[in-house]
């Protein structure tokens, strides 16, 4: 199992949200996340400068067997990618395990709904 988390333009977060349930990726947690980057600049407005080098994005978690890993980490390039600067990152790392409370599944069993 991997956990791959990605931080994507706020703006792209619904068309990620949809590519991922058109690929199977039905379960997912996200939260909004302030950050700074390479991109540095001040807007004026009404002759006051204001700094806008704080970004906001969305930052995804989600937790895929290993079948689905690189189906997944496309899914989330080509949805949230706009060829410019600030498209964001993807980190994969391992998960020894997982369980589900309701029923006490482990392993890649707790992670989707068998038929």
């Amino acid at each position: 199992m991997k956990k791959i988390e990605a931080i994507i333009r706020k703006t792209k977060f619904e068309e990620v949200r949809d590519a991922l349930h058109d690929n199977g990726i039905e379960f997912f947690s996200f939260w909004d996340a302030r950050g700074v980057g390479m991109a540095r600049q001040s807007r004026v407005y009404r002759g006051i400068a204001y700094d806008t080098s704080s970004i906001e994005r969305i930052y995804l978690s989600i937790v895929v067997r290993d079948i689905n890993l690189e189906r997944t980490i496309e899914t989330i390039s080509r949805s949230a990618g706009t060829g410019q600067v600030g498209d964001g990152k993807i980190f994969v790392s391992n998960i020894h395990e997982s369980i589900r409370i309701r029923t006490g599944e482990k392993g890649d069993e707790s992670l989707y709904i068998k038929d």
